[in-house]
């Protein structure tokens, strides 16, 4: 198979070379530089001459494809404008509590309250018997302040004995 594919591409590449040839030879006579000063200037002039033609040529018809992408243009246009799809253009991130986009959504009339904390029942919490001794005790480090060295020590022994 790799033999058969090579020789195909050794043909295609002869075949565009004598294809080029056949072209260059048709469109393109030999070149015969005069020798003398009055023909090499007269040469010249023609050249220029074929020059100013092929210029004018490439500048009609950059002219029609600019007119023709132009057409293409408007036409895609009228396209859209038909159909009724219009390419949106890319949207901003915005920051929005949930409270406003719901006021956003549903309108002014209705009163939405995301908050989930205002909606409970506050409950108030009654004071138990533990609760009461807890915080009359008080704090611990004053305790142990009052116990620690030697006068703490002298109210343990005197509150035994």
């Amino acid at each position: 198979m790799l033999q058969v594919a090579k020789t195909a591409l050794e043909q295609e590449e002869i075949d565009i070379a004598a294809e080029k040839e056949s072209y260059l030879s048709e469109h393109c006579p030999p070149l015969s530089i005069p020798h003398s000063l009055q023909e090499l200037q007269e040469l010249c002039k023609k050249l220029h001459a074929k020059i100013d033609v092929v210029d004018e040529e490439r500048y009609d018809m950059e002219v029609k494809v600019q007119k023709s992408s132009k057409e293409v243009e408007d036409l895609n246009q009228k396209i859209f404008d038909l159909r009724g799809k219009f390419k949106r253009p890319p949207l901003k991130r915005v920051r929005m509590s949930a409270d406003a986009m719901l006021r956003a959504l549903l309108g002014s009339k209705h009163k939405v309250n995301m908050e989930l904390r205002a909606n409970l029942k506050q409950v108030k919490k009654e004071d138990t018997d533990k609760e009461k001794d807890l915080r009359d005790v008080g704090d611990w480090r004053k305790n142990i302040e009052e116990k620690s060295g030697m006068e703490g020590r002298k109210k343990m022994f005197e509150s035994e004995a």
